[in-house]
């Protein structure tokens, strides 16, 4: 019988799970640990879903080596993990904690010996809080800081580690924690500083570039993740192309163009008019050091028409359109191919990889105790087609991670909203493979869409 080729990825394809160190952890004062921001904000009363906190989560720190074994027994051999800032530097900077590197030390050994290969993000959303309590990312001194933390890490685990990434969702960092105050830090700044905010974060990651130039080796390789919005044309006709194209442009310009560029676009600029930030000079090169590969983080979409030659419009989604259980996870399965378009075709980028992709059910189990997620396997089945067509239209796209590896906090909706491909009951810390991780191991050992 010859073999079912659909669907085939190319070979060295990177099948991989994410997680994030607040979200799975625990342990929030363990071991010398200092307090981040999202251990402050989550105990003001009203801020998360049911009062719900960090501090347990998963209880992963406790429980990381039984992880990494169930990781293995599923079939999962690439796991996307970040490390939490306060554990290696408890305030931020000064004397590291040399226990929290030790932790970092065992995961990443342990993974090793299991076959699973781990990615590291320097920074996904844990700022110290007392770097918060000096200003946070709205001053210098926190890239600054940042800095410092990311030579340690990786002058740490740099022999073991040779995927890195910098950041995770800058729009988030300062959009939603300094924009909008939904996220920690929670607050509400003007547009200057929201965009003074941004410089300085795309300055840290110019910052964790150097640190892994420098201390990570020569087959080290580093990025930045990036969670772009993502407009789909509305019709595959060129106006509507162009269409989308210009809207992902002004999306996105003002953090993408900066990294592949050295400059701040043009229109951002006429926009922001006294508000544009502050940059010292020098910034624009570390910021747009070339980076090996770009990471995108995928759900939702939009849909985006031509009105004319000079004129968009982005079209609203009708209220019964299909969503996960967040408003904002509009299915729509096309931004896995326009997304790598996107940002090939209008910045440039080489080689990517769908740092994230997954959606929330809030799955139960059937008589027999399994968990049948149909919903997510149709939804990541789907995502992996549209992904499928832009290799095949010749994009570089070198790897997926499915988020999340398991059930876990989701910030600001606490334990409510479940991604995971394993289920964790919270009470007893029990984890089950839903259906979906089991399907996606087979995807993965397969290297094709099933």
């Amino acid at each position: 019988m010859t073999k079912n080729k659909t669907y085939q990825y190319p070979g060295k394809f990177v099948w991989g799970v994410a997680a994030a160190a607040t979200q799975v952890e625990g342990a929030a004062r363990e071991d010398g640990k200092g307090e981040s921001i999202w251990d402050r904000f989550c105990a003001i009363p009203g801020k998360t879903a049911g009062g719900d906190t960090p501090a347990v989560a998963c209880d992963h720190y406790r429980r990381y080596r039984e992880d990494i074994r169930l990781f293995r027994r599923v079939g999962f051999r690439n796991y996307r993990l970040s490390i939490a800032w306060p554990r290696i530097f408890p305030n931020g900077r000064g004397p590291v904690n040399r226990k929290g590197l030790d932790f970092y030390d065992r995961l990443m050994d342990t993974a090793l010996q299991n076959g699973v290969t781990p990615w590291v993000t320097l920074y996904h959303w844990d700022l110290p809080q007392a770097l918060e309590d000096g200003g946070g990312w709205r001053v210098r001194s926190t890239p600054e800081a940042f800095a410092l933390y990311a030579a340690a890490v990786v002058k740490r685990l740099g022999d073991r580690v040779k995927n890195w990434m910098t950041l995770n969702e800058i729009p988030c960092i300062v959009g939603l924690g300094y924009g909008i105050g939904r996220h920690a830090p929670g607050a509400r700044e003007n547009s200057q500083i929201v965009n003074q905010c941004y410089h300085h974060t795309l300055l840290a990651h110019g910052l964790g570039v150097q640190a892994v130039r420098e201390h990570g080796g020569k087959s080290a390789r580093v990025g930045l993740v990036h969670n772009p919005a993502i407009p789909i044309p509305l019709t595959e006709t060129p106006a509507d192309i162009a269409a989308a194209q210009a809207q992902f442009r002004e999306q996105n310009g003002h953090l993408l163009a900066p990294v592949f560029t050295g400059r701040y676009p043009a229109a951002f600029l006429r926009k922001a008019g006294m508000d544009a930030p502050s940059v010292t000079r020098g910034d624009m090169a570390v910021i747009s050091q070339p980076t090996d590969f770009v990471g995108l983080n995928i759900y939702g979409g939009s849909f985006v028409r031509a009105v004319n030659r000079t004129k968009r419009e982005v079209l609203p989604l009708p209220d019964d359109y299909p969503r996960g259980t967040l408003s904002w996870l509009n299915v729509t399965p096309q931004v896995a191919y326009w997304s790598v378009r996107h940002v090939s075709d209008v910045f440039g980028a080489d080689d990517i990889y769908i740092t994230e992709n997954g959606v929330c059910y809030n799955d139960t189990p059937d008589k027999d105790g399994d968990f049948p997620d149909l919903g997510r396997r149709e939804f990541m089945r789907n995502y992996l087609i549209q992904l499928h067509r832009a290799i095949a239209d010749g994009y570089k796209v070198r790897g997926y991670f499915a988020w999340s590896v398991m059930d876990n906090f989701e910030w600001a909706e606490g334990y409510e909203k479940r991604f995971g491909l394993i289920h964790v009951d919270y009470k007893s810390q029990r984890r089950t493979p839903k259906a979906s991780a089991v399907w996606y191991s087979r995807v993965s050992r397969e290297n094709r869409v099933l």
